[in-house]
């Protein structure tokens, strides 16, 4: 199987994943978050992973990667919609820490609004 990679270039990026991501279609997410992540001023990236159906340690590695590009400037990397497969690889791994794993839209929405209304209270 293959891997489909959709980007949103809103002002936060999400990389929609539909297939599979292991050592063959790992390569594709890198290229794919290369051109993402040489955006300046990138604080916040969110991979929908509604669509994925196999994550290998090589697509682990693909969100490590990402994590320490964004996280060091104070930005956010979070995983919305795991299918329940998906969720237990991560779980396991500890790639994402929980506090960056979204059931829907709705509570990832919630968590960065809480977020901007903290960076404003500041």
């Amino acid at each position: 199987m293959t891997l489909k990679i959709t980007v949103d270039s809103s002002p936060t990026p999400t990389l929609k994943l539909v297939g599979r991501l292991d050592t063959d279609t790992a390569p594709q997410l890198d290229g794919e978050l290369n051109k993402v992540l040489a955006r300046k001023g990138i604080k916040r990236l969110v991979f929908d992973l509604s669509g994925l159906d196999y994550l290998s340690s090589a697509g682990i590695r693909c969100f490590v990667r990402a994590r320490k590009s964004i996280e060091p400037g104070g930005g956010t990397v979070a995983i919305l919609n795991p299918q329940p497969g998906v969720r237990k690889v991560l779980d396991i791994v500890k790639a994402i820490p929980a506090k960056g794993i979204f059931a829907s839209v709705a509570e990832l929405d919630e968590y960065l609004d809480a977020i901007q209304q903290q960076v404003r209270d500041q």
